[in-house]
């Protein structure tokens, strides 16, 4: 029996993302996403957050780290965020802005050059890489892609 027969469905559950500020991002990740805290820890030791949507969870943030984070170690290269139009990435780009949050394109790029689907490339408090994105609506008219020949998301 292969894998693919044990697991019939799979998908992303939520992310563990380690952080330096629990309140800083708390407020970033609920500010950007409109994510809501389903619980606290709030021990000295043990401080946590477990964010979610519509019942389910998204992101767990956990104050247990120093630095920003090294994006040349092994590990989560980024993660991304679907949205469904392209309006809701650039209201997502306008509040990013606002926040003064580091890009690492300008504007909304595509995928590759010639897709429809593209998005928005940036960091959160703690250096984390993040995108949103959605799946159609990104065409010539918006910012090139920086290498026609790979995916956007993979180099930044």
């Amino acid at each position: 029996m292969s894998s693919g027969t044990l697991l019939r469905t799979l998908q992303t559950g939520h992310v563990g993302l380690n952080v330096t500020d629990l309140a800083r991002s708390i407020d970033f990740y609920r500010a950007v996403l409109g994510l809501e805290v389903a619980q606290e820890g709030t021990d000295a030791e043990r401080r946590y957050a477990l964010l979610g949507r519509d019942g389910r969870l998204v992101v767990t943030l956990w104050q247990q780290s120093t630095g920003a984070f090294p994006t040349a170690a092994p590990g989560l290269h980024h993660l991304s965020f679907e949205v469904e139009s392209l309006d809701e990435v650039r209201a997502a780009e306008r509040l990013l802005r606002e926040l003064g949050t580091g890009f690492a394109h300008d504007g909304v790029v595509p995928h590759s050059e010639g897709s429809a689907s593209g998005g928005i490339f940036f960091t959160d408090p703690d250096g984390i890489r993040l995108e949103i994105h959605t799946r159609t609506g990104v065409d010539g008219t918006e910012a090139v892609a920086p290498d026609a020949t790979a995916p956007t998301c993979g180099f930044f």
